[in-house]
């Protein structure tokens, strides 16, 4: 029965969001609905800049690469989400779940080092206009963008190594709808105290330092649009910031409230909802934020409709 890494479990059940037989029929076209309108929104998105030429701008080579993360993040663990409401029994194998808790931590810090070099290029854009094109240069994108997913790979190797040391004995019953280190370092019969360790350093780090360099750019420019004399003017500067804003504020807010509060057993059905946010809802509003409340997007979208009537 052994698997070969000190642990005694081949696979694990998952509790999935709720144990009510009522609700999850319902539950399953609720979320199939989010996962198609997910999948069809970030799908477009990366497939209008691709096409349209004037779009292949730093902003939105930024945008290509957050919907491109927010497609594959939801599909990490959506299927299986999905399979699960219609299921009698769901099991998940040992590998498989080491797997989907790798690809989720990649993709989740990748998210948030996207999300900073969003609101870098934005502070560039409002405080350094006239120095924009020679700050922001291709190479400055590619790296930003390497920088992200580097670290991000870092974050996600340093959890999974750790997690693949643990030995789970009888235990193997999530508490969760996917494979979550929380829920998961509560099911070890060995000591999770590196693990504990590595996720109050490695998940400090990916939140405060993100988080404290948008509310640097932020606050630089914010500071630059109140100097701005024209009321057209600063209008103009807010709502090229606003939808990253938002977006900043539903991922950020959602990933604060899981990992840097208690995760024990009784707050796991407040961390359940908490993931049904930033792991569903937020990979569904990013596409449609930045499509409604764009109009550099808006009216590439209206051009490329327009062509295809004719």
């Amino acid at each position: 029965m052994a698997t070969g890494n000190g642990s005694f479990v081949t696979e694990f059940i998952l509790m999935g969001l709720t144990d009510q037989p009522d609700l999850q029929l319902p539950l399953f076209f609720l979320f199939l609905g989010m996962y198609v309108i997910t999948v069809l929104g970030n799908l477009g998105l990366i497939t209008l800049i691709g096409l349209i030429s004037h779009l292949h701008t730093p902003m939105y080579f930024f945008l290509f690469n957050l919907s491109f993360i927010n497609l594959c993040y939801s599909s990490v663990f959506t299927p299986k989400m999905l399979m699960n409401f219609i299921s009698k029994k769901n099991i998940i194998s040992y590998k498989g779940c080491v797997t989907q808790l790798y690809f989720f931590l990649f993709l989740v810090i990748s998210e948030g080092y996207v999300l900073t070099s969003m609101a870098y290029d934005r502070y560039v854009a409002i405080c350094n206009s006239l120095l924009y094109n020679t700050a922001m240069p291709p190479k400055t994108c590619f790296n930003l963008i390497f920088g992200s997913y580097l670290l991000a790979f870092s974050g996600a190797m340093a959890h999974t190594a750790c997690m693949l040391k643990l030995t789970f004995c009888d235990a193997n019953t999530i508490n969760h709808y996917f494979c979550d280190l929380p829920p998961l370092l509560q099911l070890s019969c060995t000591s999770i105290y590196v693990n504990e360790l590595v996720v109050f350093v490695v998940a400090g780090i990916n939140i405060i330092l993100p988080s404290f360099t948008i509310f640097v750019s932020y606050g630089f420019i914010l500071s630059s649009i109140l100097c701005i004399n024209s009321t057209e003017g600063r209008s103009k500067a807010f709502s090229t910031c606003s939808s990253h804003i938002i977006t900043v504020s539903l991922f950020l807010g959602s990933s604060v409230f899981m990992y840097l509060k208690a995760s024990s057993a009784g707050s796991m059905g407040e961390g359940k909802i908490s993931s049904v946010f930033y792991t569903n809802v937020v990979p569904m509003m990013n596409p449609l934020i930045y499509s409604f409340r764009n109009k550099d997007v808006k009216l590439s979208l209206r051009k490329t409709l327009s062509r295809k009537k004719f």
